[in-house]
């Protein structure tokens, strides 16, 4: 059985108004105070769930300003690494930047006085045995003491660019082992390379090298404060041998 609805009692003559609703015409500058979305970083996030989004930003801002040097070509490739991960998860991601392909998702190990399963310390020093923060470019591949490997050229000053001196270079090692590491503890260390596993080395070095981006993260304060390449607005920017920025052709990347 229905029941009737109780009387209303009308307001006190004095009772403050009642709110108005918000005014539809708000909703378009709210609109326009958004961020617009980055193609780029939607396209890659979606083939890489596992890898932060956050860090994958950084990766791409610095992407971003590397481009806006002079000369700077449009990279085939993106690398990212994540050191805040511990060794024994993979932490290292390759994107074709012609389509945001994900082309590797690989373990890679840390300098021995970076630190143990978990990466803490890093530097620019020759003799430390540290892995460096930042941005590279990876230039030629050759064969060495150990065997094929690539050399990287640290783009930013102060963190990386004695990397070429360092010889930090991306190269296999028989250390980077998973199944080793899940009863150790830990993959086993470099002298501050990126090493990888030896059954994906060549490839990953002959898909990247020759002018591709690898941007080594970790959530060190400075290096986040300072690094020329993580400026929201990098114009006047000048990276390690580099000069004066030049337009940027982010267009090339994602159609």
């Amino acid at each position: 059985m229905a029941t009737s609805a109780a009387p209303v009692a009308a307001p006190a003559p004095d009772a403050p108004a009642a709110a108005s609703p918000a005014l539809p015409a708000a909703a378009p500058r709210l609109a326009k105070a958004m961020p617009a979305p980055d193609p780029l970083l939607e396209r890659l996030a979606r083939n890489a769930p596992a890898l932060d989004r956050d860090v994958l930003q950084l990766a791409t801002r610095a992407l971003g300003c590397a481009m806006r040097q002079p000369g700077a070509a449009a990279p085939r490739t993106l690398g990212v690494i994540d050191y805040s991960l511990p060794s024994t998860q993979r932490r290292m991601w390759v994107f074709d930047l012609r389509d945001g392909a994900l082309l590797f998702e690989e373990w890679v190990a840390h300098g021995r006085n970076t630190g143990e399963n978990l990466a803490t310390r890093f530097s620019n020093v020759n003799g430390s045995f540290q892995s460096s923060l930042g941005a590279f470019l990876t230039e030629e591949s050759y064969v060495g003491q150990n065997g094929y490997s690539l050399r990287l050229r640290g783009l930013e000053p102060g963190f990386n660019d004695l990397a070429r001196e360092r010889a930090i270079v991306i190269h296999g090692a028989p250390y980077v082992n998973p199944q080793a590491a899940a009863g150790q503890g830990r993959l086993g260390r470099s002298l501050g390379c990126p090493a990888v596993r030896p059954a994906i080395a060549r490839e990953l070095i002959d898909t990247i090298r020759g002018g591709s981006l690898l941007v080594a993260y970790y959530p060190d304060p400075e290096w986040l404060r300072t690094s020329r390449l993580l400026l929201e607005d990098c114009a006047g920017t000048r990276l390690a041998g580099h000069g004066a920025p030049a337009d940027a052709v982010a267009a090339h990347w994602i159609p």
